[in-house]
């Protein structure tokens, strides 16, 4: 579906510019574990950001197979949530968003068992 190809990509021009404005900006800025939270979600993003592509080629192979869209929407939940919460966590004090940080993950998760389970 050309629909997570191109939300793929997008995401990936965000988690570099994110991870670039991390590396320069923050780096003097803040403190080195918080600075190992932000790169953490860094490359969580990029992981599924990747992912997000391959979900989009493989709807193409796997056109009638709905779990590979739903896969997809849980991959860039997955996204907003972990990554997003590492972000806002590591350099802001809200620590209310700790608690969504594992959601994030368990979206990761279940979007890949939804992939595994929609080619068997």
């Amino acid at each position: 579906m050309q629909t997570f190809v191109i939300l793929g990509s997008v995401l990936m021009v965000l988690a570099v510019a994110i991870g670039a404005f991390g590396a320069h900006a923050l780096k003097s800025r803040i403190a080195p574990d918080k600075l190992k939270v932000y790169e953490v979600g860094v490359q969580y993003h990029i992981a599924h950001a990747l992912g997000l592509i391959l979900i989009g080629l493989l709807a193409n192979v796997f056109p009638d197979e709905k779990l590979i869209l739903t896969a997809g929407w849980f991959l860039v939940a997955g996204i907003v949530l972990f990554s997003g919460s590492l972000y806002v966590l590591s350099v802001a004090k809200a620590r209310f968003l700790g608690p969504i940080t594992p959601l994030g993950g368990l979206s990761f998760m279940i979007g890949w068992v939804l992939v595994a389970v929609a080619v068997m």
